[in-house]
């Protein structure tokens, strides 16, 4: 694929699955061999538990959900996004309750696509920063 495609599929992922949580887009789009290697532990690494992530955390937690892609770089089948993931705070995350305050999480993504599906994924976030924040008022 070329790069334009492989980014394709990464701006894909990011509205289809992200901001509008689509389980047959993420289904598609995740090869069966996925690893996610910015999980806590080997037991997380599957795309299952990457779902999880969006569709009982981050979506049910921000009202709005929105993905803002600002920059992506390709390097051979590899897609680097650096994001921002916002919306406002209207259920629990982590154990803080809502507090409708608008929030945003600072990512930076690489994903190496094979045949049009993520087949793994490196990444760091603010999201800590941002429940430390929360926590305080």
């Amino acid at each position: 694929m070329d790069s334009s495609k492989l980014k394709e599929v990464v701006t894909r992922f990011n509205r289809e699955v992200i901001e509008e949580g689509n389980r047959k887009s993420f289904d598609a789009l995740m090869s069966t061999d996925f690893v996610n290697w910015s999980a806590p532990d080997a037991t997380l690494r599957g795309a299952e538990a990457m779902w999880k992530t969006f569709d009982t955390v981050l979506r049910p937690a921000l009202a709005g959900i929105q993905v803002q892609i600002l920059d992506q770089l390709c390097d051979g089948d590899k897609v680097t996004t650096r994001k921002t993931v916002s919306g406002r705070h209207a259920g629990p995350l982590f154990g803080i309750e809502p507090t409708g305050r608008m929030i945003s999480i600072d990512v930076i993504d690489i994903v190496r696509v094979r045949d049009g599906q993520y087949v793994e994924h490196w990444g760091v976030n603010t999201l800590a920063a941002v429940i430390t924040q929360l926590q305080m008022g």
